[in-house]
């Protein structure tokens, strides 16, 4: 056997092992989304206004046999009705302990303003607030993006 032909035959095996140890996965089927909680957080006073951003909460659970270790995550939040997106946010990696992740909580940069003396709950009982949707996406690896879960975020106040 030449050095060439053992050196094919190595590189064969390796691309072999390694397909088989990244399977693609059934995220869709595979992960369920739980504990589930949204609202809109007090971020506070952004250039002298009061600012409120949508905010969800909530797990990943494995209910599948499949091995993960982590998941890439991007949530698009738009306003109810429409299907252009208002902000999207990425997360790179988010780590399974066991079966299930901690819980993830995910902010977008944008969010509504108000000129105090209006408090944060005014704000949300203001006839010009339009409700918001967040639909969480995941991908593994190369893989492509699957729709795991829409949430309406929900008119409370959120302080944490």
């Amino acid at each position: 056997m030449t050095r060439r032909t053992a050196a094919f035959l190595v590189l064969a095996f390796a691309a072999v092992v390694l397909n088989g140890c990244t399977s693609s996965v059934d995220l869709k089927q595979a992960l369920q989304v739980t504990d589930v909680s949204t609202g809109w957080f007090d971020a506070g006073v952004v250039d002298g206004k009061n600012k409120l951003v949508p905010s969800i909460t909530f797990k990943l659970k494995n209910t599948s046999s499949a091995k993960l270790s982590s998941v890439s995550l991007n949530l698009t939040y738009t306003f109810a009705g429409d299907q252009e997106h208002t902000d999207d946010v990425y997360v790179q990696r988010v780590d399974f302990e066991g079966q299930e992740t901690q819980p993830i909580t995910v902010r977008t940069k944008w969010g509504y303003t108000g000129d105090p003396p209006q408090t944060r709950a005014e704000m949300l009982a203001n006839s010009q607030f339009r409700d918001m949707d967040v639909k969480i996406f995941a991908k593994q690896s190369s893989a492509q993006w699957v729709e795991l879960h829409q949430a309406r975020v929900a008119r409370q106040l959120l302080t944490q």
